[in-house]
């Protein structure tokens, strides 16, 4: 499980106990935050899926694996399953971050939500950092065979309802990435879904972790 921009572990405590009922859970602190120490390599989604890569293999845990990412957690998810599709049997987004949102999302925002976007990259890696790898997903961005479910947050906060309705339909379009996918709408929850609605997690996960067993 990858947490978003800033975040970390602790952000999936309301769901650990009941996936792990089912299956081994791996939840870390990126480099810098939480209990993690800080990392000399630029904050890209390149970095910190190879710094995963390398911790898997340092605890000799053996694919395959269900990825889970939440926000900016989804677009490193999104670029491991990429380039270790072959370790990967299902891959769960949770609200994630589009691979567009600078260029098509945020100008529909107003200006005063663009400009705190913008100044919240402070926590680990820069605005710049940030955009680079939007940019790098979407470039390495290839027809994925394995199952996807997309779980998209319906009530976010100050979102106006064209808004609201424009980011759904962004979550939607992220279902291209995989010819096996699934759409969910967490209606009543914000951002946070695993938070707001962890049953809707919680199931999502245990229908990968079916697909798995049944491989």
């Amino acid at each position: 499980m990858d947490s978003g921009y800033g975040d970390y572990s602790k952000a999936w405590e309301s769901i650990i106990p009941a996936v792990a009922r089912h299956t081994q859970v791996l939840v870390y602190d990126r480099a810098g935050l939480g209990k993690s120490e800080i990392s000399q390599n630029p904050r890209t989604s390149k970095e910190m899926t190879d710094e995963l890569k390398e911790l898997l293999v340092q605890l000799e845990i053996k694919p395959p694996y269900i990825l889970v990412g939440h926000s900016f957690g989804g677009v490193n998810m999104r670029l491991f399953a990429t380039k270790h599709s072959a370790d990967v049997t299902g891959l769960l987004l949770i609200d994630s971050t589009p691979e567009d949102y600078r260029e098509r999302f945020l100008p529909t925002m107003p200006i005063e939500f663009q400009k705190e976007y913008n100044l919240q990259f402070t926590l680990e890696g820069t605005y710049e950092e940030f955009m680079e790898s939007l940019k790098l997903v979407k470039e390495s961005r290839r027809l994925l065979n394995m199952p996807l479910i997309v779980l998209s947050a319906g009530k976010k906060d100050h979102y106006s309802r064209t808004s609201q309705e424009l980011w759904i339909e962004m979550q939607k379009e992220l279902l291209d990435i995989s010819v096996n996918n699934e759409f969910i709408l967490a209606e009543n929850s914000a951002h946070y879904i695993q938070k707001d609605d962890p049953e809707a997690v919680i199931n999502a996960i245990k229908r990968l972790i079916l697909h798995a067993i049944k491989l």
